[in-house]
């Protein structure tokens, strides 16, 4: 058992309140105790940060297909406040992607990690336009015997699917909504009426801006239909490389701050020195904070959680735990995922102590301490 007597907790449809908080087994358990931790005030505890789009981290990728790349990058991810995550697949052979399915689906969890949610199936059902560091020879048209192959080497652990919405049907579309998949529009060439006619089944738009149609006054295109259609998430790298400050505030102006996603979409640079990686079939150099082919088109982020936290806050003057929302509990209601992004009586116990400058300290998962910060100690 955990206690704390007395600490900053944001808890859920509140504000960051001052009260304590006892964890049981891997269960927040109740707001009352007598006894347990004083933390001081320059600590917060927050619900664990979700990753509902990353590819790798510490010289580790999902497409590796290794139990090795998958306990070093639900490791690596913690220190960065990471609970939980969805690794994230690419364009690949058919053999390939089936491989790292099959890897997630074994995937047992291990001591210090952050727990695996599911996956997020970024191609092969992608538009050759708008590819970006995605293989082109391997983009496939989207069909459910396909699908199918893939759901059943993940073990029915594909949450999102990240899609061209050109290149479907809406037999492909109730497919995916009859197994409670997560549909995103992205790597599209889609017109905005394309986007439209699905929009009551469309949950999501991948990294918004990037690798879909641009905005034009003739036809607004996905960037458009992201910016108007309000019920729908939109995943953002806020990495400020990905996008300009600007193109982040417009953004956040159209979806407001219960529609927005922050995401890393990192790569297996993060958290490594500058040189040479892969991501896919491609090799990708990092320097200077970004990852880029070798003809310079970013190919994913170095990107952590709280350094999209950092910008989060800064650029549109959120007070934390409204920007601790954008990669807890909005990532929970995106993915219809239920036990997780909040901090209540009876939820999974996730959660992170941070400073306001989104400095990670502390990660717990199920109520376990999975990373700490050297020289941090917690005392009674």
């Amino acid at each position: 058992m955990i206690s704390f007597k007395s600490a900053n907790v944001y808890l859920n449809n509140k504000k960051i309140v001052r009260t304590s908080l006892v964890i049981k087994g891997n269960k927040f358990s109740s707001l009352r105790t007598s006894q347990g931790i004083t933390l001081s005030n320059k600590y917060f505890i927050v619900p664990g940060f979700i990753e509902e789009h990353i590819h790798g981290a510490n010289a580790s990728d999902t497409m590796d297909a290794t139990k090795d790349a998958l306990h070093n990058i639900a490791t690596s991810i913690t220190q960065s406040g990471t609970t939980s995550f969805l690794p994230t697949t690419m364009t690949m052979s058919k053999a390939s992607i089936k491989k790292a399915l099959t890897n997630i689906k074994k995937k047992q969890y291990a001591p210090n990690e952050a727990k695996i949610l599911g996956v997020h199936l970024e191609g092969p059902f992608i538009s050759e336009v708008y590819r970006g560091a995605q293989d082109k020879k391997y983009i496939v048209k989207p069909n459910i015997s396909l699908m199918k192959d893939f759901i059943n080497a993940s073990g029915n652990k594909i949450k999102i699917v990240t899609l061209a919405i050109e290149k479907s049907d809406m037999n492909f579309i109730k497919f995916l909504k009859k197994n409670r998949i997560v549909i995103s529009v992205g790597h599209s060439n889609a017109t905005f009426s394309e986007v439209k006619k699905y929009q009551n089944d469309i949950n999501c738009f991948t990294h918004t801006y990037n690798a879909m149609s641009k905005l034009h006054h003739r036809d607004i295109g996905v960037t458009g239909a992201a910016l108007t259609l309000k019920d729908m998430y939109a995943e953002l790298i806020l990495d400020l490389k990905h996008v300009s400050q600007e193109a982040a505030q417009l953004l956040f102006n159209n979806k407001g701050k219960n529609k927005l996603v922050l995401i890393t979409d990192s790569m297996e640079g993060r958290y490594m020195k500058s040189g040479k990686y892969h991501l896919g079939t491609f090799p990708v150099y990092v320097k200077n904070g970004y990852a880029l082919l070798k003809d310079g088109q970013l190919a994913g982020s170095v990107l952590t959680t709280n350094e999209a936290l950092r910008n989060a806050k800064k650029i549109f003057n959120l007070k934390l735990e409204e920007a601790v929302d954008l990669v807890s509990k909005n990532v929970a209601n995106n993915l219809h995922l239920k036990n997780v992004g909040e901090i209540k009586i009876g939820n999974d116990a996730d959660f992170v102590i941070i400073d306001q400058d989104f400095n990670v300290y502390q990660t717990y998962v199920n109520g376990k301490l999975v990373y700490s910060k050297k020289n941090f100690l917690l005392t009674k």
